[in-house]
Formats: C-alpha cells, sequence, structure tokens
C-alpha cells in the first residue's frame, strides 16, 4: 500500500447525499408537501451559503440559521429546529455509495483511515453507527468543530495534527469536490483523488493526482500500486 493514511471527504463520497429526498421527509413530519419547486427555491438560498461558507465569509451557525429563516416563519418553529429535523431525515435515509463498504473492508489493517467533511456534527456520528462504520475511522474531522471548511489550509493541518504530522506523500485525500477536497489536499501537500461520477467537467487549476469515475475503481488503483 502506496499511503499510510487515506482520508474522504463524507457527502458523496462515502454516502449519498440526497438533499432534496432529505428535504422532503423533513417538511412531510411537519405536514407540509415539499416539491421540486419549493426545493429550487431553496437551493437559490442554500447553494450561495455554501460558497461563503467554504470561502470562510461566513460561519456554520450562519449557514444554519440564514437558510430555513423563511420556513422557520411559516412553519412557527426556529431555524434551529428545522436544522436538526433535516440532519436527522439525512440519518434517516443515508446509505453508503456503490463501492464503499468493500473498499473500507479491503482498506481495514493497510491504511489508516479518516474523514474530512464539511457537514455538520449531528449528522456525523449517527450516520456512522447506523452504517455501521463508527470503528472503521481514526479521526473524523466535521468544518463546524474546527471552526473553517475545506480548502481552507487551517482545517488540513488540524487533520495532520490528529495523524501525528505524516509525510504529506503518504497521504491522499478523496473526494468528489475540485473546490473543496481536491485543492485543500493538494495544497496541504497530500496526493488527491477526485471521484467523479457524474463526469463533471475538470478544472485546469486544479489537478489531482489521479481521477476515478468510482470507488471500485478507487480500490483498483489501489492496490494496483
Amino acid at each position: 500500500m502506496q499511503y499510510e493514511w487515506i482520508l474522504f471527504d463524507a457527502d458523496e463520497t462515502l454516502f449519498h447525499f440526497d438533499g432534496y429526498q432529505g428535504l422532503r421527509l423533513m417538511f412531510s413530519r411537519y405536514g407540509v408537501d415539499f416539491d421540486e419547486q419549493a426545493f429550487a427555491q431553496y437551493q437559490q438560498i442554500n447553494k450561495p451559503l455554501w460558497v461563503e461558507y467554504q470561502n470562510g465569509t461566513i460561519t456554520a451557525d450562519e449557514l444554519k440559521q440564514t437558510r430555513f429563516q423563511s420556513w422557520a416563519q411559516k412553519l412557527d418553529t426556529t431555524t434551529q429546529a428545522l436544522n436538526t429535523a433535516f440532519l436527522q431525515a439525512m440519518a434517516d435515509i443515508s446509505t453508503p455509495l456503490p463501492g464503499a463498504r468493500e473498499l473500507l473492508n479491503a482498506l481495514q489493517g493497510r491504511a489508516k483511515l479518516g474523514i474530512i467533511t464539511n457537514g455538520f456534527t449531528e449528522l456525523q456520528a449517527v450516520r456512522l453507527s447506523r452504517n455501521e462504520m463508527s470503528d472503521t475511522f481514526e479521526h473524523v474531522v466535521v468544518s463546524e468543530e474546527v471552526g473553517v471548511a475545506k480548502p481552507d489550509a487551517k482545517i488540513f493541518a488540524y487533520t495532520s495534527a490528529l495523524m501525528a504530522h505524516p509525510d504529506p506523500k503518504k497521504v491522499l485525500m478523496v473526494g468528489d469536490t475540485l473546490q473543496s477536497d481536491i485543492l485543500g489536499g493538494a495544497r496541504a501537500g497530500f496526493d488527491t483523488c477526485w471521484l467523479n461520477r457524474h463526469d463533471a467537467p475538470s478544472d485546469p487549476d486544479i489537478q489531482p493526482t489521479f481521477t476515478v469515475s468510482s470507488l471500485e475503481q478507487l480500490q483498483a488503483l489501489l492496490f494496483a500500486a
């Protein structure tokens, strides 16, 4: 095995993250039929907030409060309650991506594993527990807890310190997003693997070490080395 550590993004790298279905489930519990038009309106607010969060111009709390403000008023509840309900719904529908279990099982004892996610703390432990992965990872680093999001160098430095500062070339960062996972990992000196499951366009300014279209392909790549 070429790498001593393999770090994974969580959403859409190890786990399906279907925000629309999660919101439908969450709002159904409030008696609301949340349709595609409502989702499109939500995304007009949500997507720019995530860009700002990754850029470090807003905090996790600001993101969580802002994205559900109008709904909290409509439903006479709080943004905090809606966020908790949403993350609970996402945990309820969470399933691993194809090949995730097989890859993680194959890596056990061959490399140390970790997660670096820009997601929220409330979701991570529940999702890992429900998918029987609580003991799989040495470290689970959540941007909300660290105070900065990928690609900020601080979250990678924080993770490197947890790992006792391994040789960066012995670390592989795997993720589905060029602008956070791959850029941040490369800046930290790690090798990077872009999981491009949906044939997204590349970025000439961000060059991953490897590109794969599936976790099965990543497993074959790692064990061929």
